[in-house]
């Protein structure tokens, strides 16, 4: 394999595995008699064939390859009676395939002969992690005729060209896989430790050929923290603060035409290491000057360089990061692309200040810490897979730093933004390929529910919508659909489901003019029946993440103004914030349901963000998120001040609870969902689950509504 690819963990989705498919031919299908002869491996990198990362020798067994063998392989006696021995071969595969997953078909034969082999040798045997894709075919058609690479080939619709050879059988398993890969994803089977937890039932089977010395297949039962990948300690602080908070403001503007020997007076003379140069007209790129670059004009031109416009030294376009961007994105950035400076924005894109090294170095990081960077510069789905798998080891990294999981949310959400807005880019530039963007045509993605509150935990799923405004509607809505369909796929296949509920921009009712829009929004107050109350609750929350984003921030503007004017229509969103059942049993027990588990999203925090969107309606606050909403509400006469302490305490309880369950339901290779076991909690843990949820009737309080 290539140097520096790290291994895959749990987490990975299965559609951005690194791994080695691995085969062997023998001299006979009994494990304690036969002999490996030859071992083929091919490489899968991020979910894609590497046909350039093959290994294929041949492996002399120190004795005569059977006539009935060779007729099935082709490999004679002569042929490897000329190669090195297994003990020297195998140190070369162990060279080619690192600490990287084994993948394989009918895995435990080639698992039991190389064990057998390695005893034989006198070597230590450590069975790698690995997973066998004769499971996956068994788990997703157990009624075929019979489980044979030919059968599973036509099956899937695969050439099978050339057979029995170690390599080529090697590539038709991975390409076997790589088949299977949408069929998981309906099955909702999508990370490597799901996949492995899913074959774990086929126990049966396994047991069969355990008795007849084919070796498991290695699936870990628990996952530590230094497994978990490179992100196993991270300084927390830049996941905890914004470019806002350590920029340097106002940023220093200088004159394009000012001298190079004036700039550096200045520089001097306010002991800064930049100043930014004003725009020509305001759709014109910000550029900057640093003091590296007057230096190197000095020794470039020497006493010339002084005379010089800045213009003329200067880096366009400025690199920056808005206003509230996490400082781990610009920390990537600058490390990645080798900055020493970086500009600020705000949403309209006015330079608001300026990020220096000198500002961050107290951080520590490296280049994976800044995935939306990386998923800035991802080229093609597989790519684009790859760096979100990094997202759940971050999370479990966080945690444990100590980060309260508001703030993990928080970094999962713009993670979240980040990789629909690429995958936007991605959908826009595919269809622009072969249908033309229409003329005047301007629209926007706008991320809803939980993503746009910034609250999203790893239970995701997709909410999304689009807005445009176009001079031909009707070639608009064409083009859009395209985009917004391929939108949805990609993200679908990265590792972001489809919304069961069909909220995505590739749902026509998700994608509509501004007018159409406001239209929908005055029908969801008028009307305000239970269905439009779900729809107005994930819409209020909603935040632009790619094209014209004030296209997206007049409407919501609108729609705010209009809301908080509509009592009814609040006032009902009360009633039903107030509704939740409740998780405290007899005697004060948290109740579970059949499976053990309690959901603490539907009764737990639902209310409490809920509540916290209702008052910001009723107060038109345009803040999205619950602590922001809840925070600016204090100190108002009718907002009682401590169940609001209260509920914000309580929602920090809860979606730590949640956080925690899904790190610990990834790592077994169990789906994330909101539904938490109490049973495994330590008591102090379990003593704060039950208080918090024992704050839940304040949202009555908060809201002026009677329980129910």
């Amino acid at each position: 394999m290539k140097p520096g690819l790290a291994p895959s963990t749990s987490a990975t989705p299965l559609r951005s595995l690194t791994a080695v498919v691995i085969d062997t031919e023998t001299t006979s299908l009994d494990v304690k008699k036969g002999r490996i002869i030859e071992v083929g491996a091919a490489a899968l990198v991020n979910g894609a064939c590497d046909d350039g990362c093959i290994f294929s020798e041949l492996v002399n067994p120190g004795e005569k390859v059977p006539v009935e063998s060779t007729a099935i392989h082709g490999i004679t006696t002569g042929e490897v009676m000329k190669a090195d021995d297994f003990a020297t071969v195998i140190r070369r595969y162990q060279a080619f395939a690192g600490e990287h997953v084994t993948l394989g078909y009918s895995l435990g034969y080639d698992l039991g002969m190389l064990k057998q082999e390695h005893e034989r040798a006198g070597l230590v045997w450590k069975a790698p992690r690995s997973l066998d894709v004769r499971d996956l075919v068994r788990l997703l058609n157990p009624t075929l005729p019979d489980f044979s690479l030919e059968s599973i080939a036509a099956w899937l619709d695969l050439p099978l060209g050339a057979r029995h050879r170690a390599l080529a059988d090697a590539r038709l398993t991975a390409e076997i896989y790589l088949k299977l890969l949408p069929r998981l994803r309906e099955r909702s089977i999508r990370t490597l430790a799901e996949a492995e937890d899913a074959c774990r039932k086929l126990a049966d089977m396994q047991r069969e050929q355990a008795s007849i010395g084919w070796q498991d297949v290695v699936r870990p039962q628990s996952v530590n923290a230094m497994q978990m990948g490179v992100l196993a300690r991270v300084d927390s602080y830049p996941y905890r603060h914004r470019a806002e908070d350590v920029m340097s403001k106002p940023p220093i503007f200088a004159d394009p035409a000012m001298t190079v020997r004036d700039a550096l007076t200045m520089i001097a003379e306010r002991r800064i290491s930049s100043v930014f140069l004003e725009r020509a007209k305001p759709d014109a790129p910000h550029g900057i000057v640093t003091e590296r670059d007057i230096l190197r004009a000095i020794a470039k031109e020497g006493e010339k360089a002084f005379w010089k416009p800045i213009s003329a030294i200067a880096t366009f376009p400025l690199s920056t990061v808005t206003e509230t961007d996490f400082l781990y994105v610009a920390f990537g950035r600058m490390q990645r692309k080798r900055y020493r400076h970086m500009g600020v924005v705000n949403v309209a894109g006015d330079l608001v200040g300026a990020l220096t090294q000198r500002d961050l170095m107290r951080l520590r990081g490296d280049e994976a810490v800044a995935l939306s960077d990386a998923l800035d510069e991802a080229v093609g789905v597989n790519e684009l897979a790859a760096v979100w798998r990094k997202l759940a080891d971050a999370a479990r990294a966080l945690v444990e730093e100590g980060v309260g999981a508001r703030d993990v949310a928080g970094i999962i959400s713009s993670e979240l933004c980040s990789l629909t807005a690429h995958a936007a880019r991605m959908a826009e530039q595919e269809v622009a390929a072969t249908r033309p963007r229409p003329e005047a045509l301007r629209y926007a993605v706008m991320v809803l529910g939980s993503g746009g509150r910034g609250e999203s935990l790893l239970a995701l799923d997709q909410d999304n919508a689009i807005i445009f405004d176009a001079p031909d509607e009707e070639a608009a809505e064409a083009w859009l659909e395209k985009v917004a369909l391929r939108m949805n796929a990609i993200l679908d296949e990265v590792g972001v489901p489809f919304c069961k509920g069909g909220v995505m921009a590739g749902n026509r009712a998700w994608r509509k003019t501004s007018a159409d829009w406001r239209r929908q929004v005055a029908s969801w107050l008028a009307k305000a029946n239970p269905k439009d109350l779900l729809h107005s609750d994930i819409f209020f929350d909603a935040v632009p993440v790619h094209g014209d984003r004030l296209l997206a921030d007049d409407l919501m503007q609108s729609a705010l103004s209009v809301a908080s004017h509509t009592a009814s229509f609040t006032q009902l969103m009360g009633v039903q914030a107030a509704q939740a059942e409740g998780l405290i049993g007899w005697f004060g027990r948290l109740a579970t349901d059949e499976d053990g588990r309690m959901d603490l999203k539907k009764n737990g925090i639902l209310p409490i963000f809920a509540t916290a969107r209702v008052l910001a309606l009723r107060h038109g606050l345009a803040q999205r998120s619950t602590l922001f909403r809840l925070e600016a509400l204090r100190g108002r006469s009718d907002v009682p001040e401590r169940q609001l302490n209260a509920v914000i305490e309580a929602h920090e309880v809860l979606l730590g609870a949640i956080l925690r369950q899904q790190l610990a339901d990834i790592a077994k290779g169990v789906p994330p969902s909101n539904r938490v076991d109490p049973a495994p909690l330590p008591r102090l843990d379990r003593d704060r689950l039950k208080w918090a949820l024992e704050q839940l009737p304040s949202v009555s309080d908060l809201l002026g509504v009677p329980a129910v």
